[in-house]
């Protein structure tokens, strides 16, 4: 009865000579209505719920069993969500809390109220632009084994090259966190286990659709427990080893004890510091890797970016290797990786949750309300983007910038990603390594089909051969 749960969405991708419109779902063609068959839909692919009005701009507002929910789509309707009201919808949704408390505890991505006012300023400061030319060079060497490691895999070596994208910046986190390399067999506990806890969290609780404010416990099965407990261990480790003087006196855990000491009201004890450790780890390693990824797809396709991207990196290096000061130059690499996070957004899913009863748009919302931005129908409503689904980073390139609150890759407002500096200038530097040296191509006959568990991934990976330029 229930098959259509399970039938796959269609995708749809096109590709010309000189035009890429590039992996995204079908709009949804049922019942807008059938609220419980979007819901249900929802728990396994949370692309296909939305139809071709969703990606207009709009507020709309519907009820699901016992809870309202609104999804806001226009950029004045976020900028009021997220920055000029954020006092009333600071508190991430339980479906994002529950899902992710198991793993990281309080920490600030999912933390609210004292707790995240306290942790905000700390972590922000730790991960200022200002600090981000210091982990530099840990970027560039990190970036630079791989490209070792590649080489000696042969020319058309065959790899996943989401988990090496993982391996890489987990890695970059590892060392730039705790002043400590994680090594590639934890590197790989960690991108596998994450990949399993993902798949095993339900995108939707029931719970909170039923009636309580907080959803329900997240049930731990043995599989679920198994996952966390390889992440904690890892996490654990470089922690410890950092606490008992085996790590960087430079690196982001070191200026979080140090502040800890000068500001004991804090109280960032052990138990705090893992999940401020955690938080940073997973989210520094996961979006970056996701969004490299999705890169490597876009440019394997539009063979015409790729060639901007070869002569732009060939002008500004030569055939020296991409440093940290080259980022500046490098402005096709930075349109690449910004029109990637439009398209395909780390957190395509921004939830809140309403604290009293507001307007948004003339919209009336009750208290404890889902209100729902989703970067996913922002990015491709094409009255702010042209070619919404078109990959054309040029759009990006110069003085272009979209309208205020069209683009929010990072969420925006006091919410906004701490470590936006740090993840966007990983993300150009390991790009432009790596393309001087392989280009990256898909696996013949893969269709890519992008997935929203907690984060937007190509679903099972991205298979892919490496070539030496």
């Amino acid at each position: 009865m229930l098959s259509w749960l399970n039938r796959p969405a269609e995708i749809i991708e096109s590709l010309t000579d000189d035009s890429f419109e590039p992996a995204h779902v079908q709009p949804y063609q049922g019942n807008p209505n059938n609220t419980l068959r979007l819901l249900l839909q929802a728990r396994t692919d949370f692309l296909s719920v939305w139809n071709e009005r969703d990606y207009t701009e709009r507020v709309t507002s519907t009820r699901i069993l016992k809870r309202s929910l609104v999804v806001v789509n226009t950029p004045e309707a976020v900028r009021y969500v997220v920055a000029k009201r954020h006092d009333n919808y600071e508190r991430k949704s339980p479906q994002m809390r529950r899902a992710l408390e198991y793993l990281l505890g309080d920490g600030l991505f999912i933390s609210d109220g004292d707790t995240w006012k306290q942790r905000r300023a700390l972590v922000s400061d730790i991960t200022h632009k200002n600090r981000v030319p210091s982990f530099g060079l840990v970027m560039e060497q990190t970036a630079n084994e791989l490209v070792q490691r590649w080489m000696s895999l042969g020319n058309g070596a065959s790899v996943n090259v989401l988990h090496e994208m993982a391996g890489l910046t987990a890695e970059i986190i590892s060392r730039s966190m705790f002043g400590n390399d994680l090594g590639r067999d934890n590197a790989d506990d960690v991108t596998n286990s994450f990949t399993t806890y993902q798949a095993l969290i339900d995108s939707i609780n029931l719970g909170y659709f039923i009636g309580f404010d907080e959803g329900l416990p997240v049930l731990r099965t043995p599989s679920l427990r198994r996952s966390v407990k390889r992440l904690h261990r890892v996490i654990d480790k470089v922690v410890e080893d950092h606490l008992a003087g085996r790590g960087d006196h430079n690196s982001m855990v070191d200026l979080l004890i140090r502040r800890q000491e000068r500001n004991p009201e804090l109280k960032l004890d052990v138990v705090a510091l893992r999940n401020e450790a955690a938080t940073i780890f997973m989210a520094g390693h996961e979006t970056t890797a996701a969004t490299l990824t999705w890169a490597w797809y876009l440019l394997s396709k539009a063979h015409w970016v790729e060639k901007a991207l070869h002569e732009e990196i060939e002008r500004v290096c030569g055939q020296r290797a991409p440093t940290m000061e080259d980022v500046p130059q490098l402005d096709w690499c930075r349109a690449i990786i910004e029109e990637t996070l439009r398209l395909y957004p780390p957190v395509p899913i921004l939830a809140r949750q309403a604290k009293d009863a507001d307007q948004i748009a003339g919209k009336e919302i009750e208290p404890a309300s889902l209100v729902l931005i989703v970067p996913w129908l922002l990015h491709r409503t094409e009255s702010l983007f042209e070619q919404a689904h078109h990959f054309r980073p040029e759009r990006f390139l110069g003085d272009k910038r979209p309208t205020p609150y069209s683009y929010i890759p990072f969420a925006a407002g006091p919410r906004l990603c701490p470590g936006l500096q740090f993840g966007l200038t990983e993300a150009i530097l390991c790009l432009a390594i790596l393309a001087q040296r392989f280009r990256v191509r898909m696996l013949e006959g893969h269709k890519v089909e992008p997935q929203c568990r907690l984060t937007l991934r190509p679903k099972g990976g991205l298979p892919v051969t490496l070539h030496r330029r």
